[in-house]
């Protein structure tokens, strides 16, 4: 097994925090964080991983990392990383530049 390579480790940090802001902060997940907290309780441990981007960061990792030692050289991979992490770097500006 190859180590990883740093496009494939860039990406894959540009998956990590796109994914992280989905769950944790993007209107498009709100119901998500809603229904656990209703299921949970607002002070459980579970509406609080999906609310905290520290917390939810470590588990997108662990999802995120085996897949790109796999399959980080391919152009799939590489295409849906470039995706994500555009998305990721467009927002951080928008929300800089604004």
């Amino acid at each position: 097994m190859n180590a990883m390579n740093v496009v494939v480790f860039l990406l894959t940090l540009g998956i990590t925090c796109r994914i992280t802001r989905l769950i944790t902060k993007d209107t498009l997940a709100a119901g998500f964080r809603s229904w656990t907290a209703q299921r949970f309780g607002d002070d459980s441990k579970f509406a609080y991983l999906v609310t905290c981007s520290w917390c939810t960061s470590v588990w997108v990792a662990a999802a995120v990392v085996p897949v790109a030692f796999l399959a980080g050289n391919t152009v799939a991979f590489q295409a849906v990383a470039m995706v994500l992490t555009l998305s990721y770097l467009s927002g951080v500006a928008s929300n800089w530049l604004d």
